[in-house]
């Protein structure tokens, strides 16, 4: 989850919070084109923080050999991946 840092920084943000019929909210960032949704109007933001993090290159990490391994996955095969995409990805 995005840290509430990403509300508070020195940029103006100008964010449009809708409540759709469904009761669910959509949170749009105005200024960089980005929407996400949540039961609440907080999860809604949470998600947007997380969208624009993730964007912007400021969300998530590499993961560790421990996360590889909890998903079933060898590291040193993981690493030994070569890059390219699936046909279905380019």
């Amino acid at each position: 989850m995005a840290t509430k840092a990403n509300r508070d920084d020195a940029r103006r943000r100008d964010i449009r919070l809708i409540q759709n019929p469904d009761g669910r909210w959509t949170a749009r960032d105005l200024d960089r084109e980005l929407s996400a949704q949540g039961a609440t109007r907080n999860a809604a933001l949470d998600a947007l923080d997380d969208i624009v993090a993730a964007v912007h290159g400021d969300g998530g990490h590499e993961p560790t050999d421990d996360e590889i391994q909890e998903l079933g996955v060898d590291p040193e095969v993981a690493r030994s991946q070569r890059d390219d995409l699936p046909d279905v990805l380019e």
